[in-house]
């Protein structure tokens, strides 16, 4: 939505900024094999990750998404002892994240814990830690709870919000990349409707009902389409004090189409179903600037709102410790068809963090689950035709199709040879996710709450809960 810098800036998981020109990409050369010994060290010594001796070769898989887990789940019965590394101790399902943002499921419906997931692998051992940085030289990854070891290292460490280096607007608009976001993005509207039936000032009460969403990919999209929802069917019930004919949700993108890489009349049909709901969808709109209460587009004209929500732009996440020159543009990591990073032994990077050019994406794949999972796929059966002295395979991807949906039997889905829309569509997009989420509680939980919201239009979930601190007991205030 903003025009990307010239400079690339990536986070890495304790904050620090990785600074970068864009690197000149070099020609990929195909790796024969993954050839690594296991390393002595790593073996017969305990890490002060406490991680068991082990004489099989250690993996170590860095990010518990959908491309981290594709992988431990390919290398879980192989001969190798898998360390899974996340800040988080669950897989989280992200294409969820914006029904949990207004209250249509529960955080725990979308995340299933790692430790359950491998209960009876023995050689996979999950450490919940932040990664500081890597020495591909020693093969070591720094981390928060010490170095650890490793002979192969699968970096899956997905993406992040892309604000374009807009500071304003990352200080004031609200992202929605994971579960404790969309959580927090829950909590932000519940409390600016609470915070709208006691003010007395006109200009602010609009501001605090009035929603802009800025970016017309699905994610944009979808969240759309469940606000206006919620402003027909659900807030006016809750709260009658407040008058939600005059709410407006906006959907801004700054190119001239929803849902770009769609076909035509699955983005027609996308916009047109948002607008017959109530939707204000403006296209070819960027947005330049956000001060917390005023949207300003680049026409110069501003939009009203206290919630902007940011769902425009993706970047890899970074990490130190890898060369300048193995990134380009968006943060990625350029790998050869095996997945290697250029330029770096036994280290391999996976899902959105990963740039591989090919005749059929000569810009890269896109950065969506299937391509994650497919590539993890892949790369894990590589390693264990490179252990059977087997040879590799180059990565393929398998184009399955896009969806979104917008709302109650409303939804646009994209197939190799064929679309659909309507009804049918969202059937086929509530198959797909429900048969995507891990577990079979998931799965059945999911299922009941939509069943309800369907049959209801409410669902009891609009609770504004807020972190807070251990409080202090006398015998503590004491001395």
């Amino acid at each position: 939505m903003i025009a990307e810098p010239s400079e690339r800036q990536a986070t890495n998981s304790l904050g620090n900024t990785l600074v970068a020109t864009p690197a000149t990409l070099p020609s990929p050369k195909p790796s024969l094999q993954y050839k690594s010994e296991p390393s002595t060290e790593a073996s017969i010594t305990t890490q002060s990750a406490n991680l068991p001796p082990s004489t099989h070769p250690r993996v170590v898989i860095v990010g518990a998404g959908f491309a981290g887990l594709e992988a431990a789940k390919t290398l879980e019965s192989g001969p190798f002892q898998v360390v899974i590394l996340d800040k988080n101790n669950y897989n989280q399902f992200q294409p969820l994240f914006y029904q949990v943002a207004t209250a249509g499921l529960e955080p725990s419906s979308i995340s299933f814990p790692l430790r359950k997931l491998f209960q009876n692998k023995p050689n996979v051992h999950i450490r919940v830690t932040a990664v500081q940085s890597l020495e591909p030289e020693r093969k070591i990854l720094n981390t928060t709870i010490g170095e650890i070891r490793y002979d192969y290292l699968i970096l899956a460490l997905g993406g992040d919000t892309n604000f374009f280096g807009n500071e304003r607007i990352k200080q004031y608009a609200i992202p929605m990349k994971s579960v404790s976001e969309a959580l927090y993005l829950r909590n932000r509207l519940l409390q600016n409707y609470e915070d709208a039936i006691v003010t007395t000032d006109e200009e602010e009460r609009q501001a605090l009902m009035n929603v802009v969403v800025v970016g017309g990919g699905p994610t944009g999209v979808e969240v759309s389409g469940a606000l206006e929802e919620m402003r027909q069917h659900v807030l006016p019930k809750d709260i009658p004090e407040l008058n939600f004919k005059k709410m407006e949700v906006t959907l801004l993108e700054a190119s001239p189409n929803l849902l770009g890489p769609m076909r035509a009349s699955s983005r027609e049909a996308a916009r047109n179903y948002l607008e017959s709901m109530g939707v204000k969808v403006r296209t070819n709109t960027a947005v330049t600037d956000y001060d917390g209460k005023w949207v300003t587009l680049a026409d110069g004209s501003k939009l009203l709102s206290r919630t902007l929500i940011w769902a425009a732009g993706i970047k890899a996440n970074g990490i130190l410790g890898i060369p300048d020159s193995c990134y380009t543009r968006g943060n990625r990591l350029v790998v050869d068809e095996y997945n290697t990073i250029i330029g770096l032994k036994d280290v391999f990077a996976v899902g959105d963090m990963s740039y591989m050019t090919t005749t059929d994406f000569p810009q890269g794949h896109p950065q969506v689950a299937q391509v994650a999972m497919q590539m993890s796929a892949n790369l894990g059966k590589n390693l264990l035709r490179t252990i059977n002295n087997q040879p590799i395979k180059s990565f393929r991807y398998l184009d399955l199709g896009s969806m979104a949906t917008i709302g109650r039997n409303k939804a646009v889905a994209d197939f190799p040879k064929f679309s659909v829309t309507g009804l049918f569509a969202w059937f086929i997009w509530m198959f797909i996710h429900l048969a995507s989420l891990v577990g079979a509680r998931s799965k059945v939980v999911v299922f009941i709450n939509w069943m309800v919201s369907y049959f209801s239009y409410d669902q009891s979930l609009r609770l504004i809960i807020r972190p807070t601190s251990k409080p202090i007991l006398a015998e503590e205030k004491v001395g």
